[in-house]
């Protein structure tokens, strides 16, 4: 059984570093079409849950009829209009030209 003192024992390259080799970012694949697309579809993921949640939230606070929960539905709407609006621009800019560029070849 290894110990806190066995491994403190052992040279770098066999301690630590050998066991977050596997967590490395490799950048030839996020600069790579699959990796740039994986980073669009996240971002556009985002966009997509934080419109469910907050549309969610909003009206769940709206259902009170306090002054202060109106005021966060008021708030809620306003994140959604700007989530929505993120959204759009990127499926615009990133990912409609994606696929008629695909089209085309």
């Amino acid at each position: 059984m290894l110990s806190a003192w066995d491994r403190r024992d052992r040279p770098p390259e066999e301690g630590l570093a050998a066991e977050l080799r596997g967590f490395a970012v490799d950048k030839t694949f996020l600069s790579s079409l699959k990796g740039i697309l994986l980073e669009t579809e996240l971002d556009f993921l985002r966009c997509v849950s934080a419109i469910i949640i907050f549309l969610v939230v909003s009206f769940a606070a709206v259902t009170s009829r306090d002054g202060a929960a109106i005021a966060a539905f008021v708030f809620g709407i306003i994140l959604v209009s700007v989530f929505a609006y993120d959204a759009f621009k990127i499926y615009r800019t990133e990912m409609a030209p994606r696929a008629t560029q695909g089209d085309q070849q």
